[in-house]
């Protein structure tokens, strides 16, 4: 499937997010990714994150597609 993942996330936790999401998709600016991924490794870079959140400040949103053209 193809994604666009947009994050905002507290000054102290952007490297580790950035580190993250570029481990699994394609960095466009500053806090956007996009590209090909599994479920399985969608589900594993979500749980990965919510260590990396503080939920009551952070946030990230995930729009989701079957092909890359909307």
């Amino acid at each position: 499937m193809y994604v666009i993942l947009v994050y905002d996330v507290n000054q102290k936790r952007v490297g580790k997010m950035l580190k993250l999401c570029r481990r699994y998709l394609h960095w466009i600016q500053n806090s956007v990714f996009e590209g090909e991924i599994t479920l399985v490794k969608l589900k594993e870079l979500k749980q990965k994150a919510s260590r990396i959140m503080d939920m009551e400040e952070d946030s990230m949103i995930i729009f989701k597609s079957r092909e890359q053209r909307w």
